[in-house]
């Protein structure tokens, strides 16, 4: 007979009232069915939303170049169009199932899966980036190395990469979301977010939760538009405020006064953000200084542009993502290793007759709190069995290494064979790093694999367009894999069932991948100028930068490579022995993926998120109490409030409105010499 599993009050006390409970205010409340969570109210507001939020994020995508996060958006209008459904179907007197937090998490998850299409499917960059509109006469841009966007081809393109990236991260499931215990900040806010608005009503400390989330959020906001009118243009406002001095400024280490990612820092733990900040220190602080000095010796003096492969960016994408590939390569095998044991455990469980179990009882007191151990229950209930997912992967292979050619001729099976092999390592290492840093680092990946191709296809045979294609195909397919997970540790936190959540997102793909590109095909020949897509350039230029046979990669770029991938490899493996084993040294051992992305990205965030470290730190110390109730709520208002205050700051750049006031900070001669040219100037 199986034990009975203890109360939430009874486990809360034998684990010494560690944290508040949010899963004891949901106690009384069962989860419910797949039946009671996929409504037709919760399949109506999902493709309204979709629809509506994936327009949206292609004007924003095709005028500005950047489109900010959806998925807090997506959880707010979620929230608010349900209720107008259940209030009608009360004037009608019919019958209905009460709105739900898991039904709210499927509404975001659907809409969240949908619109992030308009920016992962590379309609902004590489698509626009095949067209005439692009090119300037020459070998380069004539031929077959134009391709015009078409809607039914773009539509069968999307259906087999983003596909590809949800098969390629599925297996990886458990070990991502319950063994690495990786946080995925945006993902966490978003549920807690949920959970805050639909606590029970009379719920203990619930009203004080949702209080400071919601004044956090609504602070934030107003924050972001404070902020907006002092930047009115490029070096102006508090996002270049040289805050350690002008010296440091230079350098890149300064604080751009982003308060999400301060959210962000203050849900990750200590020693992942201060593995950036030295990561930081170590990288734009020495060896970017000492690399730069060497400029005209190690790679041309002309390459000064912030991602041109031939120059100081080629070391920082290298290496950074060296060191990435070392430490996810190293949890990728024992992820392999762990599920290899965990199968053969369960092959002995059915020849001995004995019950599978989700959870082992003495597993609940291992637990941190009630919490925890609800959500493994509730995630592990739902098993996802792996051999067909490998098998369905195998089959798409197979299909897009014959489809894709016939789509873009200028790419090779053997080209398209190559890429569908590294994706799933690339998939895993990009949604490894983003549940440490909450990072899509997909851009970069798809760089590396630009590169690839471009030194292996020829120009003539319509190199550019080959190039680029393969980079969107990893662009779609692990941005994709990454988004997936970000729901995943959704559903884990509101108790959605991962059935659900991979129903409703694979829904939500499936209609991005048909409207976005019919919402593409429009925009595009509406804004088709010189000023649509400002990256698309970028990356023909890296396409066209990665054939060019006068080109070569920056001296001692792939040594430099070569030794911080052992470095990182050997750290890896010292701090899980060391773990295993107990050692005091694992303590400071560093987060090498941490360490990466402080390579990798502008001192402005390993900073941020330090600063949010910080607060928890210094709260901690004040108000040991109040920090384990409140801080996720001002995490979560800190995140939420900047995703959906970026979205609102994204109006003014449609509506090409210009903030009325430069603030910009110089030296103090440097003001010396100004005043003393406005002293000369009239006054009318």
């Amino acid at each position: 007979m199986d034990p009975i599993p203890p109360s939430a009050d009874e486990l809360q006390k034998q684990m010494g009232n560690q944290e508040p409970s949010m899963e004891k205010l949901f106690e009384g409340e069962p989860v419910p069915s797949r039946a009671e969570t996929l409504t037709a109210r919760s399949v109506v507001v999902s493709i309204v939303l979709g629809v509506t939020m994936s327009a949206v994020g292609m004007k924003l995508n095709l005028v500005a170049g950047y489109l900010s996060s959806l998925a807090i958006p997506a959880v707010l209008l979620g929230f608010v169009l349900p209720p107008v459904w259940v209030r009608v179907n009360d004037l009608l007197e019919m019958a209905h199932v009460p709105f739900t937090r898991q039904e709210n998490t499927v509404i975001q998850t659907f809409v969240f899966a949908c619109s992030n299409i308009a920016y992962t499917g590379g309609f902004g960059s590489h698509i626009v980036a095949m067209s005439k509109s692009n090119g300037v006469p020459g070998l380069w841009n004539s031929g077959r190395n134009l391709e015009e966007p078409h809607a039914g081809q773009l539509v069968a393109f999307l259906f087999l990469t983003c596909f590809a990236g949800l098969f390629a991260i599925l297996p990886f499931r458990n070990s991502l979301i319950i063994r690495q215990h990786l946080t995925f900040p945006s993902g966490a806010a978003a549920a807690r977010l949920i959970n805050s608005i639909h606590i029970p009503h009379g719920a203990k400390q619930a009203s004080k939760k949702v209080t400071v989330l919601f004044k956090t959020f609504i602070g934030t906001i107003s924050w972001l538009v404070f902020r907006w009118f002092f930047a009115s243009g490029p070096g102006c406002g508090f996002e270049v405020f040289p805050t350690f001095g002008l010296t440091a400024f230079r350098l890149g280490f300064y604080y751009d006064f982003s308060v999400g990612i301060v959210g962000a820092g203050m849900l990750s733990s200590n020693k992942t953000t201060i593995s950036m900040l030295a990561g930081s220190l170590v990288s734009w602080g020495i060896i970017w200084p000492y690399i730069d000095a060497k400029k005209g010796s190690w790679y041309p003096e002309v390459a000064t542009n912030n991602y041109n492969l031939s120059g100081l960016y080629a070391y920082r994408v290298f290496i950074g993502i060296s060191m990435i590939l070392a430490d996810s390569i190293f949890h990728l095998l024992q992820t392999l290793y762990a599920m290899y044991n965990q199968r053969q455990t369960q092959q002995q469980r059915k020849q001995a007759a004995l019950p599978f179990h989700p959870l082992a009882f003495n597993h609940w007191t291992t637990m941190q709190c009630f919490d925890e151990w609800r959500r493994e229950q509730v995630f592990l209930c739902d098993r996802i069995f792996n051999l067909p997912i490998v098998i369905g992967y195998i089959v798409l292979s197979a299909i897009s290494i014959v489809a894709i050619p016939q789509l873009y001729p200028q790419l090779s099976g053997h080209h398209v064979a190559f890429v569908y092999l590294i994706l799933p390592v690339f998939a895993f290492c990009n949604t490894y790093t983003g549940g440490i840093s909450d990072l899509n680092m997909a851009t970069t990946y798809v760089k590396v694999t630009m590169l690839i191709i471009g030194s292996w296809v020829g120009l003539d045979q319509g190199g550019v367009i080959a190039v680029l294609a393969a980079g969107s195909i990893i662009l779609s397919s692990i941005s994709t894999a990454f988004d997936l997970m970000q729901n995943f540790r959704t559903g884990y936190i509101t108790l959605t069932s991962p059935h659900t959540v991979l129903i409703s997102h694979v829904a939500g793909t499936m209609l991005g991948c048909m409207i976005n590109p019919a919402l593409f095909w429009v925009l595009f020949h509406v804004y088709n100028d010189d000023n649509i897509a400002p990256y698309a350039k970028m990356y023909r230029g890296i396409a066209m930068l990665s054939m060019s046979r006068h080109q070569k990669l920056p001296k001692h770029s792939v040594l430099l490579a070569v030794i911080f991938f052992a470095l990182a490899l050997v750290v890896s493996v010292l701090r899980e022995v060391s773990t295993r084993r107990r050692w005091r040294v694992s303590k400071y051992l560093p987060s090498t993926i941490a360490v990466a992305v402080g390579f990798l990205l502008s001192p402005t965030m390993p900073i941020g998120m330090f600063m949010g470290s910080m607060v928890m730190y210094i709260w901690r110390r004040l108000d040991s109490n109040g920090v384990r109730l409140l801080s996720p709520m001002v995490a979560a208002g800190l995140i939420c409030g900047d995703g959906f205050g970026s979205l609102l700051m994204m109006a003014p750049v449609m509506f090409k409105v210009r903030a009325p006031i430069c603030l910009t900070f110089v030296a103090r001669d440097v003001n010396k010499r100004l005043d003393a040219f406005l002293a000369t100037v009239p006054l009318s």
